[in-house]
């Protein structure tokens, strides 16, 4: 798996690893000449007494040596290059797939789990892929250099040699084979942890509320410590591998030692090939202990490269269609089929058999009580999710066939909890067009009744917005999300219960103020108030996936129970809430002769 992902992330490098290669080559070629002409100066220019000989070949040395530098040089800096750009490429390979996915795929590996896959991750296969470009050329083609020239210097070298190689790479593989699934748990338990803190840290205040800080501090604090255990168990493992690389490699260096001055001793060859024989085993030692660095890190990339991949060939259930539509050829339009949807694993579907058509300068209102399918609906038409029987229609295509953009496009959404970026008021309203003036924004903000408390925060439109827009209330956030949308001109609008937050002056306003704006547009709101529904020219009311009645608000409360009780306890609580707080008097006024007028109808 880790190779398979390097192999492929790599490609688009190709000429910098072959760069790389030549780089790695050239410097072993210099490296593994060294010695011999180490020797070959105290065979043939000490022993001999030839300075003649010395300085030539010592100049030899020389450039072999510049040779060495600059190409050693010249792969460590192009290899940090391409590890680091093959890594900017993986992460943005899988926030790509990410972006692909549906809430399905989402829920399925959860937003901790895919951040740490994105940003954890991928780090540990960049920091293994540094290494490994200095190592997996250089390495095996320095022991095999060393062992080839022991070679023609002493046979018995040259075996003792080769033992240690075994020996060693024998040794690794004992000890790091029992690593993998430590280092899978350790992953999973990072997952873990960054879904306890982000969830912590976003309901902070719930926690103080309820005063289980104590009870919270310690479910992480298991969590966490779960996480030390299996680091220490890892730990432990891998503390072993250093001191046994250095045990083997010191026997060795005493045997060397040892049979080394017996074969001297007895005129079997010379000082100068002992000493090349030396300088071989430290270049292999030395590349031993780069191997080991490398092993080191490989376990757990090799965990990680297993969990990108897991991303990379998710396939999204919302799937690309294969020849997309890229124009609607009837704008505006939005049409269901007897649309229907049951999510993963439930035994009942959310929707069923959902009929509706909705045309240009139309408002269509859809009203239910908690899970009745308000919310899913409105997901199919956006393709969140694709309908499990019949079909949604926009702009008379069908959403599966139609491209993606187009559909962005072509429907403007906002939902209950609009979500605001870390930036300004201006960059989070620019979502909706990145080329709007700051006279368009205030305009739209105006319409959104959000203009004067902008005008308040300190750089009007270039006050901050933190993250979620934690730094404004629930209604500036669902009023700075309707003044987004509305920058984008859809031939859709879809509201998603986005007024619940407001009081009903400012929503007051704000429908009067949006009417001529989406005057010609289709629009489809999401309501639980009737007071937010009753203007529509079309009701809908949803009762368990089901559409229950159908009509005006004057014709629902004289054809359907169901509305007729919604409204009766809605308008009621209603009044009582304005008349007994002192609220705006003909707000109240407003409200209670639609509660008496009601009682008239019943």
């Amino acid at each position: 798996m880790l190779l398979s992902l390097l192999r492929t992330h790599l490609r688009p490098h190709r000429r910098a690893v072959t760069l790389l290669g030549l780089l790695q080559l050239a410097q072993i070629l210099a490296t593994l000449a060294l010695p011999t002409l180490g020797a070959a100066v105290i065979d043939n220019g000490v022993v001999r007494a030839d300075s003649g000989y010395i300085t030539r070949t010592g100049l030899a040395m020389l450039a072999v040596a510049l040779v060495q530098i600059a190409a050693s040089v010249g792969a460590v800096a192009l290899g940090a290059r391409t590890a680091m750009a093959m890594g900017r490429d993986l992460r943005s390979a899988v926030f790509r797939r990410v972006l692909d996915f549906s809430a399905r795929e989402i829920g399925r590996f959860g937003t901790p789990s895919l951040m740490t896959r994105t940003v954890n991750d991928v780090q540990q296969v960049q920091m293994l892929a540094l290494p490994v470009f200095g190592v997996a050329i250089s390495a095996p083609l320095m022991c095999l250099g060393s062992i080839a020239l022991a070679l023609r210097q002493d046979m018995g070298f040259a075996l003792l040699l080769v033992t240690l190689t075994v020996t060693v790479g024998t040794s690794f593989g004992l000890v790091l084979g029992r690593t993998d699934p430590f280092y899978a748990r350790m992953q999973k338990n990072l997952d873990r942890i960054n879904g306890l803190l982000r969830e912590r840290i976003t309901g902070v205040r719930v926690v103080r509320a309820f005063v289980r800080d104590a009870h919270e501090g310690a479910r992480f604090g298991r969590t966490n410590s779960e996480l030390r255990d299996i680091s220490l168990r890892v730990g432990r493992l891998l503390a072993t591998v250093i001191p046994l690389v250095l045990l083997i490699l010191n026997v060795f260096m005493v045997a060397v030692l040892w049979f080394g001055a017996h074969r001297v001793d007895a005129g079997a060859i010379r000082f100068g090939a002992l000493s090349a024989f030396l300088s071989y085993l430290t270049l292999i030692l030395m590349s031993v202990v780069m191997v080991t660095f490398v092993c080191l890190a490989m376990p757990r990339a090799r965990v990680s490269a297993a969990r990108i991949q897991e991303v990379l060939v998710a396939e999204p259930s919302v799937a690309a269609p294969s020849e997309p539509v890229r124009a609607v050829p009837a704008a505006g339009q939005l049409s269901l089929h007897g649309a229907g949807f049951r999510y993963p694993g439930a035994k009942e579907p959310v929707l069923r058999g959902i009929d509706l058509s909705v045309g240009p300068g139309e408002t269509v209102a859809i009203l239910g009580s908690t899970g009745s399918g308000k919310t899913t609906l409105l997901n199919l038409v956006l393709r969140h999710f694709d309908a499990t029987d019949g079909s949604v229609h926009v702009g008379g295509v069908d959403v599966r066939t139609l491209d993606a953009a187009v559909l962005r496009r072509t429907v403007g959404f906002v939902p209950q909890r609009p979500y605001l970026f870390s930036g300004t008021v201006a960059s989070n309203l620019r979502f909706g067009d990145p080329e709007a003036t700051d006279d368009e924004l205030w305009r739209v903000l105006e319409i959104a009744q959000a203009r004067d408390f902008v005008q308040l925060l300190p750089g009007g439109l270039n006050a901050p917005i933190t993250q979620g827009g934690t730094n404004v209330s629930g209604g500036q956030r669902q009023r700075l999300a309707i003044a987004r949308t509305l920058l984008r001109r859809p031939d859709i609008y879809l509201f998603d219960d986005c007024f619940s937050a407001l009081d009903h002056a400012t929503d007051a306003a704000l429908r009067s103020a949006l009417e001529p704006e989406i005057s010609r547009a289709t629009v489809v709101t999401v309501a639980q108030r009737v007071s937010t529904v009753r203007r529509a020219g079309r009701i809908l009311v949803l009762d368990a996936g089901r559409v229950a009645a159908t009509g005006t608000h004057e014709e629902l409360l004289r054809t359907s129970t169901t509305y007729r009780e919604i409204a009766r306890s809605q308008l009621t609580a209603l009044t009582d809430d304005h008349v007994g707080s002192g609220a705006d008097a003909g707000a109240a006024t407003t409200l209670q002769e639609a509660v008496h007028g009601l009682d008239g109808q019943l």
